[in-house]
């Protein structure tokens, strides 16, 4: 069997032979992007430069970036759908385009993974006529190169086959990049088609029988008030789940019998005293492990339980586990006996995403929070117990107050003779979505290129900040994150010793001077130790390339970024600090706009 780090390996090697260099991941909670709470794809951190800024360390480039989806969390316990996965990508800024990447990729799924030719069926744009979007007849021509028969060459419509943030063509703003992909999915044999999902089988079926390893998108296009037209330079953005890749290359259709999945399993098997191989046990297990695995990489990230926004994900995720492991187990779970999991999570990633020092951060924050939960899920399940004539809208507010699952509920229903209206319950549940897709929608508007003047004025303003404090409090301050918003800036920030209000004042003073300075704002692109050496601050948690883009605020601050920034310090105007908090040890908070 194929493992996880065998299969990193070869994907580097692969890439670096062909000249792209490695741009290191970006962390999972996004820095200086308001516009996002995670890192959810690989190009997150390329728009700029898939719009036509030249990238430090040129046109080819590649990575493995880890990733999570929040909306995805609905979708797990199947073979295949997990809200944390890793996105195998490579770019071509406006260098090779779609008959390099198509050889390039089949060949590498073909000779370096060994993947049979004969189970792999690729995907193609079939044109939208509405946008006078031409089919993609390039890409099945090139397909035909490779000996990819006919009857494994698939023709969608925008809705499968075309990628842009903002989705079908219809969706995209004015200026938004996109184009037409074509997707590689793999035949799983062991998988019978089920008829629910449609009488013929075709790879974009969701029963299962094919599994989606990889997407080429062809960003040829940007689109204008008056309809699309062609980028000036083409770029390729490529995107392929490891976790699918490498199950696909042990010929096992579950990703969950991955090795980056199964000690994790094994350790929920002797907690649960269950076994994976029982159907009746497994979706419950990959949610377990999903979940357990995702809430991990959050709390690294320094995510924590809460109400609202990132922490309401970690928590909604660890409140998931409590409920899967009590229809596991019976009984609710011991938060403590989850600590081999969580040992389990940091082996696999051991180097990669974790250190040895990280369970003792994130074991104490998972017991904390299921244990909590086991207490209101065991409230729950009292006020189920006197619910007589259960309705729909009842059920569904156990499942959003206390975590129930439908499924949970029912089967407690059904012990006792009951039923309820599911119609209702479903409608309860629509609204519900629909308020999520609403609130998620809000905070992706704009996509990463919601660059408005206020917020490019924002941003400048935490370099100064930045620079504020460090001259202020001393060279110990170290950036700990930011959050942008139209309406105000946040900034956070550690320090050994908690600065004083007039020490903060002080600081804003600082800021306000160097703005009325008129300092010119400019950019070089200049190598890694270089900008060390010359003084630069940076974001410690990143990782940088060898060639880094660093930010100067006239002669006063330098700093590692990607921009946008102002041209001039007066564009800015008053800067005014309206709040100042602790937020942890020696962690605190500044509020200005």
């Amino acid at each position: 069997m194929l493992t996880h780090i065998q299969l990193r390996d070869k994907f580097t090697m692969f890439w670096r032979a062909r000249d792209h260099k490695e741009i290191p991941p970006i962390p999972l909670v996004p820095q200086n992007d308001p516009t996002t709470l995670f890192t959810g794809s690989g190009m997150q951190q390329l728009v700029p430069y898939l719009l036509g800024e030249p990238h430090p360390l040129g046109k080819r480039i590649y990575n493995i970036q880890p990733c999570f989806r929040s909306q995805d969390i609905e979708e797990v316990g199947d073979n295949r759908h997990t809200t944390f996965f890793e996105m195998m990508g490579n770019w071509s800024l406006g260098d090779y385009f779609k008959e390099e990447q198509l050889e390039w990729f089949w060949n590498f799924l073909t000779k370096e993974i060994n993947l049979p030719k004969e189970k792999l069926y690729v995907t193609v744009f079939a044109g939208d006529k509405k946008n006078h979007l031409p089919p993609d007849t390039e890409s099945i021509e090139i397909y035909k190169k490779l000996c990819v028969s006919e009857n494994k060459i698939f023709k969608y419509g925008p809705k499968n086959n075309w990628w842009s943030r903002a989705g079908v063509p219809d969706n995209m703003p004015a200026g938004e990049p996109g184009g037409p992909d074509s997707e590689v999915f793999f035949e799983c044999t062991q998988v019978v088609h089920d008829k629910k999902f449609g009488d013929k089988c075709h790879p974009n079926c969701n029963c299962g029988h094919f599994l989606e390893i990889g997407n080429s998108v062809f960003m040829q296009y940007k689109k204008t008030d008056k309809g699309f037209e062609e980028l000036p330079k083409k770029n390729v953005d490529f995107g392929g789940g490891l976790e699918r890749i490498l199950a696909a290359s042990n010929n096992d259709p579950d990703v969950f019998t991955t090795d980056i999945y199964t000690p994790i399993i094994k350790a929920v098997e002797k907690v649960s005293q269950r076994q994976y191989q029982e159907e009746s046990d497994k979706e419950k297990m990959r949610v377990i492990a999903d979940h357990l695995k995702a809430a991990a990489l959050l709390i690294k990230a320094s995510v924590f339980p809460a109400n609202k926004e990132r922490g309401y994900f970690l928590r909604r995720l660890l409140r998931r586990i409590s409920v899967k492991m009590l229809k596991l187990k019976g009984t609710t779970v011991n938060a403590t006996d989850l600590a081999p999991a969580v040992n389990a999570i940091t082996e696999i990633y051991k180097d990669i995403y974790f250190n040895k020092s990280d369970t003792e951060k994130i074991n104490p924050i998972v017991e904390e929070e299921i244990n909590r939960f086991n207490k209101t899920l065991n409230n729950g399940l009292k006020i189920l117990e006197k619910i007589e004539k259960p309705t729909g809208k009842q059920v569904f507010d156990l499942y959003q107050s206390y975590g129930f699952p439908k499924e949970l509920t029912e089967e407690l229903l059904k012990e006792k003779g009951l039923s309820f209206d599911k119609k209702e319950f479903d409608t309860e549940f629509e609204k519900h979505k629909n308020l999520s897709r609403t609130s998620s929608a809000s905070m992706f508007k704009g996509g990463l290129a919601d660059h408005s003047t206020q917020t490019i004025k924002y941003h400048t303003s935490t370099h100064l900040i930045h620079q504020a404090l460090f001259d202020v409090l001393g060279n110990s301050v170290k950036q700990e994150g930011s959050n942008i918003t139209g309406e105000r800036l946040r900034f956070d920030f550690y320090s050994p010793i908690k600065p004083t209000y007039e020490q903060i004042k002080k600081a804003e003073l600082i800021i306000n001077k160097k703005i009325k300075e008129s300092f010119p704002v400019s950019f070089k692109i200049i190598p890694r130790d270089e900008a060390y050496k010359i003084g630069a601050r940076s974001f410690f948690r990143e990782k940088y390339p060898e060639m880094v883009k660093v930010y100067f605020v006239g002669d006063y601050s330098k700093e590692f970024c990607g921009g946008p920034h102002v041209k001039n310090t007066s564009e800015i105007g008053q800067i005014k600090i309206f709040k100042f908090e602790k937020i942890g040890s020696n962690l605190y908070r500044i509020y200005a706009k």
